[in-house]
């Protein structure tokens, strides 16, 4: 989830932050190849007229892994806010326009309903 919440703060402030616990970029990885590079130093993150796309990978102890793209959206978004702060609600759909729509519909029914809990909603899209 910390990577998650990284990188969205990272679109929403238009950051490219520098890429961290690598001392050497990887010898198995060939460079020279194409344009990817790791970042010693945080970036601007350009607006392109296009959402910003992140890929976030984690890698459990037990063996786990998880790996997410998130995009972000160009209208504002609805902040839900807890106890400590905003709280990521996930929303799943097929295709760009099934994603859209359940987040329309999400935000419309958080927006009319300010008195629930960000963390009941939150657990109940989970």
């Amino acid at each position: 989830m910390a990577g998650v919440i990284k990188m969205v703060m990272a679109m929403r402030h238009g950051v490219l932050p520098r890429t961290l616990h690598v001392d050497a970029p990887s010898s198995q990885v060939d460079w020279s190849a194409g344009a990817v590079e790791l970042l010693t130093e945080e970036r601007e993150w350009p607006q392109t007229g296009r959402p910003r796309r992140v890929g976030v990978s984690g890698f459990g102890v037990s063996g786990t892994n998880a790996h997410v793209i998130v995009e972000g959206v160009a209208e504002e978004p609805v902040a839900v806010h807890g106890p400590a702060g905003v709280v990521p609600l996930t929303v799943s759909g097929r295709g760009g326009a099934g994603l859209r729509a359940q987040a329309r519909q999400l935000a419309e029914f958080v927006r009319t309903r300010p008195e629930l809990d960000a963390g009941t909603v939150a657990a109940g899209l989970m």
